[in-house]
């Protein structure tokens, strides 16, 4: 195949990607929850600020779970009250229970999230209880969030492979995601959460979940452990699937999945959006400050490649 046959195919490939991608930047909460030391709730708050000044529309701002299992989210509750919200800016917070979802509401929360697993294993290590019984305790939140016209997101976890079981059937995946759906959800994220998927079975996955969830949907949520979070998010761009999560200076982990190493950077991910000429509405130098802000915070470089090398220029 000649060059000018070459720049040809691959425009016409190019032409099945979104022209404009919805990022989710998860880092303050996602990103920070797993941090030993506690981050500052004024810190918390200058970076969810940064990121809305950087053109992020979806900044998810915290979680109400308990302070016993997860202390670095304590503060939700505060940072809720003290940001300053931007007009269309949306900054959903994770409830993963009816009393979670009430300390939501009563802190001026318009979005909430729940998260499932599609695996059985994942699902007892991480909330103690099986798959179909997780769906059963959301059932009150999302009947709760309809009362309220609250928008609610539903996370699948482990949706390439599991710490535990090893891969997981793409028909699993569809099965929860089409159950969270049908509950209610307005939009599920399909969570690789050890970061093992690689763009072939990525795009199996997708497309046995979009039989069963349109795909204006779905979103994806992938961890870079192995080096392929990129080229993951641009096989479901691919596939039709235009919102990403991601997390500013690639911040994150998972602590039931050993080894997992943090969500693709949010800098990446736009930088490699920004080059294949779809919008973001997104800011990369601002962006970038955000994420040398919080980095600085605990105390370490981001993660972000795009975010090292501007820096160096």
């Amino acid at each position: 195949m000649c060059p000018r046959e070459s720049g040809g195919l691959f425009k016409e490939r190019n032409m099945s990607l979104p022209k404009k991608v919805k990022i989710v930047d998860v880092g303050p909460r996602d990103g920070l929850q797993n941090e030993k030391e506690i981050v500052p709730t004024e810190a918390k708050i200058n970076l969810i600020h940064q990121l809305g000044e950087a053109g992020l529309s979806v900044i998810e701002a915290g979680s109400f779970v308990s302070p016993k299992w997860v202390p670095q989210m304590a503060d939700s509750a505060e940072i809720m009250q003290k940001i300053t919200r931007k007009d269309g800016v949306s900054y959903p917070v994770l409830t993963p229970n009816l009393k979670g979802f009430e300390g939501a509401l009563a802190v001026g929360a318009t979005e909430v999230a729940i998260f499932g697993a599609a695996s059985e294993s994942f699902s007892q290590k991480n909330i103690n209880c099986s798959i179909d019984e997780s769906l059963d305790r959301f059932k009150p939140v999302i009947e709760a969030a309809g009362k309220e016209k609250i928008a609610v997101r539903g996370y699948v976890s482990c949706v390439v492979g599991c710490p535990y079981e090893g891969d997981i059937s793409p028909d699993q995946v569809a099965d929860v995601a089409a159950k969270l759906y049908d509950m209610g959800c307005y939009e599920i994220s399909l969570g690789d959460t050890v970061g093992v998927g690689t763009p072939g079975k990525v795009q199996k996955m997708v497309e046995l979940v979009s039989r069963q969830v349109p795909m204006d949907k779905l979103a994806v949520h992938f961890h870079d452990t192995y080096g392929q979070a990129l080229a993951n998010i641009y096989a479901a761009l691919e596939m039709g699937v235009s919102v990403v999560d991601s997390s500013v200076a690639g911040l994150g982990g998972c602590p039931y999945a050993k080894g997992a190493s943090g969500n693709v950077a949010t800098e990446d991910v736009v930088y490699m959006l920004d080059g294949l000429g779809i919008e973001t509405g997104i800011d990369l130098e601002k962006l970038c400050e955000a994420g040398r802000y919080i980095s600085h915070v605990i105390g370490r470089a981001p993660a972000s490649k795009v975010s090292l090398a501007m820096a160096a220029k």
